[in-house]
């Protein structure tokens, strides 16, 4: 079998997650980060190139003999790596530039939305600030305040209030997403309990890949800043075979829809949505795998990951090539004190092997970094997403708590509730 060689742009959990499926591969040749973290680094070899320009990936790749690139973050996508790469002859995960406005601009999403006919949030987008405001008190009431760009997760004010949503727009507007805020979408706020649906795609076929349910406030009980999210679980247990049906077909017509305009969506597309009492609707659409959600994902999926991502590239997905068992997955993000306002880096992480030898354990670097003696330091706002895979629900929290009180270092904080309401 011809062995691929294979570099990863990115350096969170969802790329760890990632390159260790990758790397479980009979196809897996040598395998190259940019920038990684102390885990990843610990699988494959650094690459000296910036990840979010288009030029400096593809130029290197040729150089090197890499016959496949895997995009794990949203900026290069928008900055069009992924276009760059294909344009070398080389095969790429993920969508070029101008698929991926459907995470870079959410009044893009929402326009094909629109077309595609998706059940979604009302709304209105402003790039005036005094007209903003004036629609918010007009709402007088709970609604979504969203920077309309790239703002790694943090762009979105979730506001019970006017005063709140003021102070969101006031955000968007002075600055604090940077150039993400320059235009602001006002939603309707939807009720009920959220589920991400991540799905492959070559352009034309969807594979749905299983349920997962975020936690994105920073504390116990959905309390406090919304974060990149604070733990995860998989599958959902609230989610009805016709609400999956719903999301799945929902995936589907959005990618036939971008067909239908002329643009190929090839790689990971993620959906979020609301399980209202009307339905799924959608919340919002990423062009990558989910941050910690692939965390849960991909432990229970059984697949040759590069046959599978290279399927994509080319144009020949079918679901067949990915498989699920019936395990449970929990994951739990152990984030440094601050997160995810300001916090302090270079404190030394201990316990991460002790854990790792637990049964049913994988501990996924995100914001890690190796000294020169090889030990871990944390590096950034979300350290390591502790994941346990076990036969029940109840057993796999369990175990992934178990796991993280192995773990130490100064400040370490997360929440306990991951999964507790569903379970």
């Amino acid at each position: 079998m011809d062995k691929t060689n294979i570099l990863l742009l990115g350096a969170g959990g969802r790329e760890h997650a990632l390159l260790k499926k990758l790397s479980e591969s009979p196809r897996a040749g040598k395998l190259y980060v940019a920038p990684g973290n102390g885990g990843m680094l610990q699988l494959a070899q650094s690459a000296p190139v910036n990840p979010d320009s288009p030029t400096d990936v593809a130029d290197w790749s040729a150089a090197n003999g890499i016959g496949l690139v895997v995009i794990g973050p949203e900026a290069p996508l928008v900055a069009g790596v992924a276009d760059a790469v294909r344009a070398k002859g080389i095969p790429c995960f993920g969508p070029n530039a101008n698929a991926a406005r459907m995470e870079g601009s959410k009044e893009f999403a929402k326009q094909v939305m629109a077309r595609a006919n998706v059940p979604t949030a009302a709304y209105k987008s402003f790039t005036d600030r005094a007209a903003c405001e004036a629609y918010v008190r007009e709402l007088d009431g709970p609604c979504v305040v969203k920077a309309d760009g790239l703002a790694a997760g943090k762009g979105v004010i979730v506001a019970q209030t006017t005063q709140e949503a003021l102070d969101g727009v006031a955000q968007c507007f002075e600055g604090a997403f940077g150039d993400a805020g320059s235009m602001v979408v006002v939603e309707e706020m939807l009720e009920g309990p959220e589920c991400s649906l991540l799905a492959l795609t070559d352009g034309k076929t969807v594979v749905p890949l299983a349920t997962s349910q975020d936690h994105k406030r920073a504390y116990d009980g959905d309390k406090g800043p919304n974060t990149g999210g604070m733990g995860v679980y998989s599958p959902v247990p609230a989610v009805s075979d016709e609400e999956l049906s719903t999301m799945t077909q929902v995936m589907e017509r959005v990618v036939a829809q971008l067909a239908a305009d002329g643009i190929t969506y090839s790689g990971c597309l993620y959906g979020g949505f609301m399980l209202t009492k009307d339905g799924p609707k959608v919340l919002e659409f990423n062009a990558r795998f989910g941050d910690p959600e692939t965390q849960v994902v991909l432990p229970r999926m059984h697949a040759d990951l590069v046959d599978v991502f290279l399927r994509c590239d080319a144009g020949n997905l079918n679901a067949n090539v990915i498989q699920w068992d019936d395990d449970w997955a929990v994951s739990v993000v152990l984030a440094s004190a601050g997160y995810p306002g300001s916090y302090e880096s270079g404190k030394r992480i201990t316990g991460i092997e002790k854990a790792s030898a637990m049964p049913g354990i994988t501990v996924y670097h995100a914001g890690t970094k190796a000294d020169e003696a090889g030990v871990i330091h944390t590096a950034g706002g979300r350290v390591l997403a502790v994941t346990a895979v076990a036969p029940t629900f109840a057993e796999a929290r369990e175990r992934a708590y178990a796991a993280c009180d192995c773990i130490d270092f100064e400040g370490k904080q997360y929440r306990t509730d991951i999964g507790a309401r569903a379970l």
